[in-house]
């Protein structure tokens, strides 16, 4: 993936995070949906960095397990592993919804799930920044 088309990755990304801190703002988010999303976006940051690295992650995409996502995302590369406390953050989230506990999830849920793939997004880009030449805005 070249350098242009990380960019229209980390843009298209940076615009569905935008949609949902907009509904945040306008109290129109729930949970589940957003918490489906935000770890649809973090897998497809995943994979587009893997592919920008020439690391490509063959039967996997954007709706697989995030888990097994990030264990091909970070192979080889251990440095990576600053995405998994928010990745297992998001994870918590759906497996706290599935299993009807949301009595321990943390205060405002939905916020923390949008701030946590903002901060993926945030840590990603930076990385793409620096190592793939994808340029600063």
């Amino acid at each position: 993936m070249g350098v242009s088309g990380l960019e229209m990755a980390m843009r298209d990304v940076d615009r569905e995070i935008r949609v949902l801190e907009d509904g945040l703002r306008a109290g129109t988010l729930t949970l589940g949906p957003t918490v489906e999303g935000a770890l649809r976006l973090a897998n497809r940051l995943m994979l587009t960095l893997a592919m920008a690295a020439d690391r490509a992650i063959p039967g996997l995409d954007e709706d697989s397990d995030p888990l097994e996502v990030f264990k091909a995302f970070v192979k080889g590369d251990p440095s990576l592993n600053a995405v998994r406390d928010n990745v297992r953050e998001l994870v918590y989230y759906r497996n706290c919804l599935a299993s009807g506990r949301e009595d321990a999830l943390p205060v405002n849920p939905v916020a923390m799930a949008v701030r946590t793939v903002r901060h993926t997004y945030l840590y990603m880009r930076t990385r793409a920044i620096k190592e793939y030449g994808l340029q600063e805005r």
